[in-house]
């Protein structure tokens, strides 16, 4: 009788229910106006980004194709879960499929993974661009760039077939509530009624392969980096390097900190509101700051958004 009623709460539903942001703020209108504008400035802030990289044929470099499909994926990533979070706020409902879930798990798993690889190959090009400066036109290559650059989505995929099938299998016969405002691994793992020990274990050690290869990358290159800034005997070198490697910098920092925090440490340090928060730092700002970072530390990117202004300002100038 008991095994009857479980197959009844396990197939009876199929819906989950989305315990979100606006459930936990006292002005959830002002919250969505505020998460809607900053979803159009990361947006709009990636595709200028691209489009001048596009149109400016000085721009057509290695380090900016990289920063082409960083800006591809922070568009994508955020466009996997705002819109969703955003329209369950404004209709008034929660829910998702299971098959929704599965979809958006797989695809925030996939970008996510993809952006660990990429920022990888990013500091490898900047490590060659300096320390090897007459050799990066051979290092750096079209095809190599091309290679680096579908090899991090390849390598993020293998993270979203590899988690999300396993996620979705397992038996989910406890409250269908996530405690998120989207199918994230590890919150709907809580609702699981199985053992998920053996399967959070082989989680972690993917999670620190997947952060450990690209951080080993990053280290090393930005080593060999600092090294070589320290014996520059150009002080303008030393400064356009700084600060072309520190921009990237914090791009690393601050996504690599914020996926350290919800896949590596116990789950003792988590609760539901600090997961959401640390979610919403990772899905949803750092798209947004990522072309500002890039856009107001760079010169060449300045330039060429103020050449094109000006070719805009031209062309607008006979319609007055």
């Amino acid at each position: 009788m008991e095994n009857i009623m479980w197959v009844t709460n396990y197939t009876g539903r199929s819906d989950f229910d989305l315990v979100g942001l606006f459930s936990q703020s006292k002005h959830p209108t002002l919250l969505c106006v505020v998460i809607f504008v900053v979803f159009l400035m990361a947006l709009s802030g990636n595709t200028i980004l691209i489009l001048l990289i596009h149109c400016d044929a000085h721009l057509h470099t290695p380090m900016y194709f990289f920063i082409t499909q960083l800006s591809l994926m922070d568009m994508m990533y955020i466009s996997v879960t705002v819109p969703k979070v955003l329209m369950d706020q404004v209709m008034g409902v929660n829910k998702i499929s299971a098959p929704e879930c599965g979809m958006q798990m797989f695809f925030y798993l996939t970008l996510g993974g993809s952006e660990f690889f990429l920022l990888a190959a990013m500091a490898y090009d900047r490590y060659v661009a300096i320390c090897h400066p007459l050799r990066y036109p051979i290092l750096m290559n079209h095809r190599v760039c091309l290679l680096l650059g579908s090899s991090s989505w390849i390598l993020g995929s293998v993270d979203g077939f590899m988690l999300t099938p396993v996620t979705m299998t397992f038996p989910f016969c406890r409250s269908r509530e996530i405690h998120h405002f989207f199918c994230e691994v590890p919150a709907v793992m809580k609702l699981s009624c199985s053992d998920t020990s053996l399967y959070e274990t082989l989680m972690y050690l993917c999670c620190v392969l997947m952060l450990l290869i690209p951080v080993t990358v990053i280290s090393s290159s930005y080593s060999f980096i600092l090294f070589t800034i320290h014996r520059m005997n150009s002080a303008e070198g030393r400064k356009k390097a700084f600060a072309t490697c520190s921009s990237h910098m914090m791009v690393v920092i601050l996504f690599y900190g914020a996926a350290v925090y919800t896949y590596m440490l116990p789950t003792s340090y988590h609760t539901p509101e600090k997961d959401m928060i640390v979610s919403v730092f990772y899905t949803i700002l750092t798209p947004v700051l990522n072309p500002l970072i890039y856009s107001l530390r760079n010169k060449d990117v300045t330039r060429a958004l103020k050449k094109m202004l000006n070719v805009v300002s031209v062309l607008q100038e006979p319609i007055k």
